[in-house]
């Protein structure tokens, strides 16, 4: 996929980290395994393909979890976004934005019925930021690149890598008791009781009480519409099966003049920034440091503005745009949800050629009691649809990684019909079927077919494209000239997890 420039190159720098570090889900302070690389540039095209096969971004630092070894193993979940209808839960936090929306109606209870946690793949992911790679590439080395025996590339300027300092994780929020205040109350026992009124009728559940209303009244709809059949005609639109609303109609709020409160939701490119972007910039940032310091527990001193740019403005994608493809165009992007003309949330999201990628969310906090985290998600989730009909291919929804070995976690796979990465064939199944698989196994293959390898397996080794000095060139070229030490073993362990497509198309840099 060729941007509108037909220049965009994807430049990384691979270096391991088979270290184990510290887990954000189980504590563990060195069972967290993964692969890294860092992206000077990377086309929308190769990320999505590399998350295809269980990649992930946290600003331009890339990883990939070592799943077979790693204590928590983390696997990629995507959801149909088309084929998505809201379940109980979730209509439940749609009818509550609404009825706030409408009639100022403010529940004070959290409680859904679901996990409240946002649909934040970067936070819940424990990447290891404590690396340990500081060199610097200078701009003169990624100047223009020339292939040799053809004209000059693209030129790529970069600013010099910053060092990843902070990895961002979900933290328990237990309050300790306080011993010192606890009371002793010594209780006496009850007094016998007289037993069931025989002269009533039998108590009922409040639940079997529902249900018979439910019944009879779904038979007398049924009586109507029977009555009423011969008054229809055969080109009568027909009603939806089951009665069930589609997310579209939960979240259309009539357009009226006494409604309470207005929400909009407004998409501004973060990378580049664009002049909404930059002209929110300082509203967003209060946002997002009230989140950290309220939500996380982070002390005031952490979610500092440099912080706030390297992890969520920044971005290696570039923007792309395409003839027949999104007029906003691909690449980083935040989504500005604006309550009677402020911030109150953001939810930062990738656009890619097959998917929205959910990156992060943060909300201010006194707007907790509208489930946010839950509300972005299926706004995101209908703004995948809503894209879906400009551009045909772009039907998914990512979630991040989804994590079995951590219940708090398991809140994703309440979206459906959603599937899981297969971690040996990177085929994608349904997570009805991954389930009685993690039960037993914290690390498992999805894919019943044992004889189904990966597809994009590393074929070529001297087809791998490497910029080195400057100049781009085939690793059967680069090997020759290289002097020093073979990295013949790093090159191909970089290769193996890319796999062979991509290999051949972003430039792995070596000095």
């Amino acid at each position: 996929m060729a941007s509108a420039g037909g220049g965009a190159l994807s430049i990384l720098e691979y270096f391991g980290g088979e270290d184990g570090n510290r887990c954000g889900y189980c504590k563990s302070e060195a069972g967290n395994v993964s692969h890294g690389m860092w992206a000077h540039s990377l086309t929308v095209q190769d990320y999505q393909d590399l998350i295809d096969r269980g990649w992930r971004r946290s600003g331009k630092y890339v990883y990939k979890p070592l799943m077979s070894q790693t204590c928590c193993p983390q696997y990629t979940i995507r959801l149909s976004a088309l084929n998505y209808q809201p379940n109980k839960s979730h209509k439940k936090v749609l009818k509550k934005m609404q009825k706030f929306l409408q009639d100022g109606e403010v529940c004070n209870s959290t409680s859904d019925g679901i996990s409240v946690e946002p649909m934040d793949s970067q936070a819940d992911s424990p990447v290891s930021c404590n690396t340990s790679f500081k060199r610097e590439i200078s701009e003169d080395e990624l100047k223009p690149l020339c292939t040799e025996g053809e004209d000059p590339a693209a030129q790529h300027r970069e600013k010099a890598m910053e060092k990843i300092t902070d990895g961002e994780t979900h933290k328990d929020h237990g309050d300790p008791i306080d011993t010192t205040t606890v009371k002793t109350t010594v209780y006496s026992m009850p007094k016998p009781g007289k037993g069931a009124d025989t002269s009533k009728p039998p108590r009922r559940k409040a639940k079997d009480i529902r249900k018979e209303r439910h019944l009879q009244k779904m038979l007398l709809q049924k009586g109507d519409q029977t009555s009423q059949q011969s008054a229809v005609t055969p080109t009568a639109a027909k009603p939806k099966a089951g009665g069930s609303k589609s997310i579209e109609e939960f979240i259309d709020v009539p357009d009226r003049e006494n409604v309470a409160h207005r929400l909009e939701v407004k998409l501004v490119r973060s990378c580049p920034p664009s002049s909404q972007f930059k002209a929110t910039f300082q509203e967003s940032y209060q946002v997002y440091k009230r989140y950290q310091t309220t939500i996380h527990q982070d002390p005031p001193d952490k979610p500092t503005v440099s912080q706030f740019t390297r992890f969520l403005c920044d971005s290696p994608l570039e923007p792309e745009t395409l003839p027949d493809g999104l007029s906003c165009g691909y690449g980083s992007f935040h989504q500005q949800y604006w309550l009677d003309g402020k911030i109150i949330a953001v939810g930062v999201i990738d656009l890619l050629p097959s998917c929205v990628s959910s990156v992060y969310l943060y909300y201010d906090p006194d707007y907790s009691f509208l489930s946010l985290g839950v509300y972005s998600a299926l706004r995101e989730i209908t703004f995948t649809r809503e894209l879906q009909k400009k551009a045909a291919d772009l039907c998914y929804y990512y979630m991040g990684f989804y994590i079995h070995t951590c219940p708090k976690m398991r809140y994703k796979g309440q979206y459906k019909p959603s599937q899981l990465l297969c971690p040996e064939s990177y085929s994608w199944v349904p997570i009805e079927k991954c389930l009685p698989l993690l039960e037993s196994s914290k690390y498992s293959r999805f894919n019943g077919n044992p004889k189904e390898g990966d597809k994009d397996y590393l074929t070529e080794l001297s087809r791998v494209r490497v910029l080195h000095k400057r100049t781009v060139m085939p690793y059967s070229i680069y090997k020759k000239r290289r002097k020093g030490p073979s990295d013949e073993t790093v090159v191909k362990q970089y290769a193996t997890l890319v796999g062979q497509t991509c290999a051949e198309r972003m430039l792995l840099y070596r000095s």
